[in-house]
């Protein structure tokens, strides 16, 4: 069997795997794809010693060191305004890979992690306060299930370094474990719901409804990414943030369309909004995180046309 043809099956094989780790990764669809791509065209012009042993290892390896490279550089940038990952369709089979880790020497019985939970906004803003190289430990020991020995050879360390990665990884995850992102069915219809009757009572301008479907201290976060107009911080307590909300309701004077979506494993909607001045943004997504009681503490506006390339043709 030729290099191209052993790489063109094992680019079919893994390819799934690999963009759901360099996702996690780095939080960007648009980065995920160019690592995968970059990954094999390097597997191509320098391929591994030995051709033998099965490609995934060598793969990953070289997947999760481009992934760091991509976080590394991302945050030496100045990025305009608050950042939020990429949001993802989440019925695409890529979002899971179909990945069955082999038995850990550790015996370890399963990962920390849901896979449909490490795709979630919450998770993924969590991995932020996190290094690129223990963000990288944490995922592959704690989400795709590797030993300590597979996690130390995908990402050239030792295994007492991948030790000490992972117990500081988890303790910055502290604030997150608190209060994790389970997608179950309670959560899921809860933020439905809260969704619904935020969109209709923004249509029917009811404040007090509004007041009491928003915790007091909810946040919002809108992410233009520089590339369009949005809120250059995080707006914290309820009433600015419905102020900013308004405002954004009568800059659009068009109609809105609203389609109601599964994104990183939570109901979102998608807006699509006509507009005239191209400072504006003509597509977003709306995300919210509800607490125990149904209320609103979190809403996330994602709006830089290169995150939503992928909600667009979904949606389309």
């Amino acid at each position: 069997m030729s290099t191209e043809v052993l790489f063109a099956n094992a680019f079919e094989t893994e390819k799934g795997l690999l963009w759901g780790l360099c996702y996690r990764m780095t939080g960007r669809a648009a980065d995920a794809d160019d690592i995968v791509q970059e990954t094999f065209i390097k597997a191509l012009e320098s391929p591994p010693p030995d051709l033998d042993k099965p490609l995934r290892p060598w793969l990953v390896r070289v997947a999760m060191n481009l992934s760091r490279d991509y976080l590394r550089r991302r945050r030496r940038g100045r990025y305009v305004g608050p950042w939020l990952p990429s949001p993802l369709p989440t019925d695409e089979a890529r979002v899971i890979p179909s990945f069955e880790p082999g038995p850990s020497a550790e015996g370890s019985p399963m990962a920390r992690y849901e896979m449909l939970e490490s795709v979630s906004f919450a998770f993924l803003l969590a991995l932020e306060a996190l290094t690129p190289v223990q963000r990288a430990v944490l995922l592959l020991r704690d989400v795709f299930d590797y030993s300590t020995g597979e996690t130390a050879e995908a990402l050239d360390l030792t295994e007492p370094n991948v030790k000490v990665l992972l117990h500081r990884a988890r303790h910055k995850m502290q604030d997150y474990d608190k209060n994790p992102a389970l997608l179950n069915s309670a959560r899921t219809q809860a933020t439905q719901e809260a969704l619904e009757h935020f969109l209709l009572y923004l249509h029917q301008r009811n404040v007090p409804a509004l007041e009491a479907l928003l915790r007091e201290d909810a946040v919002l976060k809108s992410d233009g990414g520089g590339e369009v107009r949005a809120a250059l911080n995080t707006i914290s307590g309820r009433e600015k943030v419905l102020k900013l909300i308004f405002g954004l309701a009568k800059k659009a004077r068009s109609k809105w369309d609203v389609s109601f979506v599964t994104l990183n494993g939570l109901p979102a909607a998608v807006l699509t909004i006509e507009q005239s001045d191209p400072n504006l943004a003509s597509l977003y997504t709306l995300h919210c995180e509800v607490d125990a009681f149904g209320r609103i503490q979190a809403i996330n506006l994602v709006a830089a046309p290169s995150k939503l390339k992928l909600i667009k043709a979904h949606v389309s």
